[in-house]
């Protein structure tokens, strides 16, 4: 129990640092908190400081992610508390509880007021060492849906539901069989939930038509350009 504190408390530290407010700070002298959307994460750090430094507080992000699930939990894991009455894949439940440590301290940072970033970037860390190819699938429609619409939001609140929806189909309709499918999907649907409701901001923007759009970004515009 007591390696399994160890791992939720430094993943949470892991996931809470602020590349966003430490790349304005460091680029610019600025609070990035104080400009555009006044979120901490790369798109906002993209709209105001350019494409080079949002990236970079993308990959920032991202590792916080991977880190706690790949690295955390396997240094410091010996054996689940649970295992015994629960019928899960130990392994891949304490991944995914250091993992969501992360996310959390993404959204609620201790670094920054607990005011953080939306956990996307943070979430898409832990589902590239669980669920690769789903996680790719889920990243080609967040795609699709950036480059019609120019809206980072709503790709990512749709990517976000897609992301169980395709487990699902590949275990259940196409007979995938996914390592620790059962514990995975569950997660996923959670994660999920997490992130709309980390974007429901967004949401009454974009009802209200008021979000802020990557014209630049949108398919139609490409063929305006080449014109």
């Amino acid at each position: 129990m007591y390696s399994l504190i160890f791992i939720v408390l430094l993943s949470y530290l892991i996931g809470s640092i602020p590349f966003g407010l430490i790349v304005g700070k460091i680029a610019k002298g600025i609070d990035i908190r104080k400009y555009g959307s006044g979120n901490i994460g790369s798109t906002n750090v993209s709209r105001i400081l350019g494409f080079k430094y949002g990236l970079i507080t993308q990959i920032g992000d991202i590792l916080k992610g991977v880190i706690p699930t790949l690295i955390i939990a396997n240094i410091f894991y010996s054996k689940s508390p649970f295992q015994d009455y629960i019928p899960i894949n130990d392994y891949t439940f304490i991944q995914i509880l250091a993992g969501i440590a992360a996310v959390c301290g993404h959204i609620w940072t201790i670094f920054a007021g607990f005011r953080g970033g939306k956990g996307v970037n943070t979430a898409v860390g832990i589902l590239i060492g669980l669920a690769p190819i789903d996680l790719l699938i889920s990243f080609g429609i967040f795609l699709l849906v950036l480059i019609i619409s120019g809206y980072v939001s709503l790709g990512s609140i749709i990517a976000a539901i897609s992301f169980p929806t395709i487990m699902f189909i590949r275990e259940n309709i196409f007979k995938v069989s996914i390592t620790g499918y059962s514990t995975l999907i569950v997660f996923a649907i959670i994660l999920s939930l997490i992130i709309v409701f980390t974007h429901r901001s967004n949401i009454d923007r974009l009802l209200a038509k008021k979000e802020n759009r990557f014209n630049k970004l949108m398919i139609k515009n490409w063929k305006k350009k080449q014109k």
